[in-house]
Parts: structure tokens; sequence; C-alpha cells
């Protein structure tokens, strides 16, 4: 069997995600996981999917075909590492390193992004899964950032002095950001 990691794109309807199973199922496919959703009227996700051995070529044709009903896809093989072994790559060991959860709210500006994902990167830290949005403050009425990622950190990265480092930058940008062990 052969993996294929499918992105899409283009303006929100109902029957985009049908239309993309349809096509998945016509072609012996099997979908394995997924993130989508509905962002300032377009339609976004992220999908993996298990074809048969020669079936990624014709799968990728025929979701070529969606563009007509506005919907783009892009098909790439998946990774030897993700596609063969999901849970070692999610779970993490000792030797490759543990997850950990990041959450971050303060008031909205440019930068917050760039800010932390510095900060990860400077200490290696993949970040696994990203999720943010903007919240109207309950008393004053201006806007919150709010971001949740789940990141993966290296075995060489201690825990104690990364969160020294996460609270110095939190101080910095006079934002909230929490870091804890992954459930």
């Amino acid at each position: 069997m052969t993996d294929l990691v499918l992105t899409l794109i283009g303006l929100d309807r109902p029957g985009l995600v049908e239309s993309v199973a349809q096509v998945v199922a016509d072609h012996g496919g099997n979908w394995l996981e997924s993130r989508m959703i509905h962002l300032g009227g377009h339609f976004a996700g992220i999908l993996r999917v298990e074809v048969p051995p020669d079936g990624g070529a014709p799968l990728a044709r025929a979701l070529d075909a969606l563009a007509a009903s506005g919907l783009r896809v892009v098909a790439d093989e998946a990774s030897s590492v993700g596609a063969s072994a999901p849970n070692q790559a999610r779970m993490g060991s000792a030797a490759t390193g543990r997850f950990m959860k990041l959450e971050l709210v303060g008031l909205d500006r440019p930068g917050l992004v760039r800010e932390i994902s510095q900060l990860l990167t400077q200490h290696g830290i993949n970040v696994e899964e990203l999720s943010t949005g903007r919240t109207s403050a309950p008393m004053s009425g201006e806007m919150l950032f709010r971001a949740e990622a789940r990141v993966k950190v290296p075995a060489g990265v201690e825990a104690t002095a990364l969160r020294a480092r996460v609270e110095r930058l939190a101080s910095d940008l006079t934002v909230e950001i929490k870091l804890d062990e992954a459930d």
C-alpha cells in the first residue's frame, strides 16, 4: 500500500469533503487521518490516505479533476517514517524526544507566532500541531490571540530550562504561555 498526503483548498460549500471521499473510495483508497477547517470563506484541509500499489498517480489525476469545481488538491507521497510507523512517530521515546502542549493567550498583535516559533526552533523543537484564533476579551472587548500547539521536544532539551525560556518570552511579550507535558 502507498500512503499519500493530500492538501485541499477552495471556496467553502457543502459537499467538498464528500467529493474528495468519493474519489478516494473510487480508487480503492482508505481515509486514514485528516484535519479540515473553514477559514475566511475558504475550506482548507490536509489528509492522509492509503491507496493500493500504483494507485497514487490515478488518484492524483482524479483529484485534479476537482479543480473544475473550485477545489485545488495537491497529492504527495507520505514519508516512510510517517507512513510506516504513525503511532511511533506520535508517541515518541526517550531517544527521539517527548511531546508537550503549549498554550498562549494575550492581546493580539503582529509577530506573536513568529516570536514563539523562533524560540522553539532555537531548541530544535518541532511544531506537530498548531491551532490559533482571535476572540474578544470579556471586559475590554480588545482582541485576544489564542494559540495551542503540540510540540515535539528533542531528548536533549531539559524541560526546566525550556520552561524558564518560555516564561521570559511570555514576560517580554506580555502574554500568558503555558508549557506542559502532553497527555
